[in-house]
């Protein structure tokens, strides 16, 4: 064999891809001009509740992180690197004996409900907003580190640095502490124009900022394999890569797009609707519009709007199965396309759609508040969603031009909504231009890639996106109107 017809040298990357209900491990494999990728296990994850207060079981999560381990091992693949991403906002506290202080608190934890009114006595939100540029959601970390400060007992007290989920896990692995900067910035502590911690503002709040350690940038290494895991495993001691650990920001990375002009959304429960931005965006108009600056790659801001999304069909979903009605995806496409016509809509961000006992009677209850005509069929309500979605697509679509420095002349369709082809069709026809669906797996897709730019694979954020393009089945959808 010459070397020009040698096969391509395939590089593996272990992508630790890990969210609220579900963590999954995979190896994502790297040549020259093509990305492929594996699930090798999968596990649960949950909220955990003691005595009303909400945790995320670290110590089980890490359980599954070493059966990971263990079974890549015995699969004989020689894996170059490790990456981790999960959500944001959410931190362990770390103590002076390097141990971990109980369990970290989750977001779901209503610990932190009035906390950004009190807040907001000592720094204004307007001026908080100024700051960080985050949207304002009582979860922040800023407010949960000042909940966690009130209260008795807490271990953030006897805490000498704190670690976001995905570093606290690569900590779990390597012995060895960071903070990267992605998933920090959903925590409203940073200063995006330096991308590093503003620490007068747990100053101000009497908290220890001390805890907050210094920024490191995706792609950055941070250890190891602990030599008792690999002899626990029988994993060799590879590196740990800080990848973007905040999810979104991996999903973003992994955005097929060849040029700047574009939008993005990350079609789940929720919709992510936002720009990749060469600069934090922060003014008298993002704060009216609660636009959130977060960290993207290679310095990028993620700037970016939270959307109800397909919450507001799940919650139907729920209704119908107790009145003995379930649907599969197909058959809900279906009727959703059979009754695409019908003409009502409703605000999908209005609080009511928030958190309802009975999600199709509380939308069909605005819409007779409204003088709109109520759905009739099931096939009715899938219709009125998918507009009411698509609709408020559209809205914040303008919204989000009027900041751009460029045109945005197509949108970008990630997650798990990007498989749903007459949303997507919707979506194009009411936005007016081309829509591209896919990835689904976006997540896991931009962790491997950014361990392969770490590898020195890829030299920047568009030839990573050029390999994912070559790599997957990217849909186009284009306005019929």
């Amino acid at each position: 064999m010459t070397l020009e017809t040698a096969a391509p040298v395939a590089h593996n990357f272990l992508a630790f891809d890990l969210g609220a209900t579900s963590g999954r491990a995979i190896i994502g494999s790297v040549t020259k001009d093509k990305l492929t990728s594996e699930e090798v296990y999968r596990f649960p994850n949950g909220v955990k509740e003691i005595d009303g207060k909400y945790y995320w079981d670290i110590q089980s999560l890490f359980d599954h992180f070493r059966e990971a381990l263990r079974k890549v091992a015995g699969m004989g693949v020689k894996i170059d690197s490790i990456g981790i991403d999960t959500w944001g906002v959410d931190f362990g506290c770390i103590g002076a004996d390097g141990q971990i202080l109980g369990m970290p608190r989750a977001y779901r934890d209503p610990y932190t409900e009035g906390v950004p009114e009190k807040v907001f006595q000592i720094i204004p939100k307007e001026e908080l907003y100024n700051v960080t540029g985050t949207q304002i959601m009582n979860f922040n970390t800023i407010f949960q580190i000042y909940a966690q400060n009130q209260e008795e007992g807490s271990p953030i007290k006897d805490a000498k640095a704190i670690l976001f989920m995905p570093d606290l896990l690569s900590y779990f692995l390597t012995g060895k502490m960071v903070c990267e900067y992605t998933d920090a910035s959903t925590s409203a502590l940073i200063d995006p124009r330096t991308r590093s911690f503003d620490k007068t503002l747990l100053d101000r709040l009497g908290c220890d900022s001390s805890i907050l350690l210094d920024i490191v940038q995706p792609g950055t290494m941070v250890g190891t394999l602990k030599e008792e895991l690999c002899k626990e495993t029988g994993m060799e001691s590879v590196p740990v890569i800080a990848v973007a650990g905040h999810d979104t920001a991996s999903a973003i990375a992994s955005i097929p797009a060849a040029d700047e002009h574009f939008a993005y959304l990350s079609s789940g429960t929720w919709s992510l609707m936002g720009i990749e931005s060469a600069q934090p965006i922060i003014n008298d108009k993002s704060y009216e519009y609660n636009i959130t600056n977060e960290g993207g790659i290679e310095g990028t801001t993620r700037f970016l709007k939270n959307i109800t999304g397909m919450w507001l069909l799940e919650q139907s979903r729920k209704t119908w199965e107790k009145e003995g009605r379930t649907y599969n995806y197909a058959q809900i496409e279906a009727m959703g396309l059979e009754a695409v016509d019908f003409p009502s809509t409703i605000n999908p961000d209005d609080p009511r759609f928030a958190a309802p006992k009975d999600m199709d009677a509380e939308i069909k209850a605005a819409l007779r508040e409204s003088g709109q005509q109520v759905p009739a069929t099931d096939g009715e309500m899938i219709a009125c969603i998918y507009h009411s979605l698509t609709k408020r697509y559209k809205e914040v679509i303008d919204m989000l031009q009027s900041f751009a420095s460029f045109k945005i002349e197509k949108l970008h369709v990630i997650g798990g909504g990007s498989a749903n082809k007459l949303v997507s069709q919707l979506t194009a026809d009411e936005l007016g231009i081309p829509v591209f669906a896919g990835p689904v797996e976006g997540t896991a897709i931009g962790n491997i890639m950014i361990q392969a730019k770490a590898a020195g694979l890829v030299k920047d954020r568009w030839e990573m996106r050029r390999i994912i393009g070559n790599s997957i089945e990217v849909k186009t959808y284009y306005p019929k109107k």
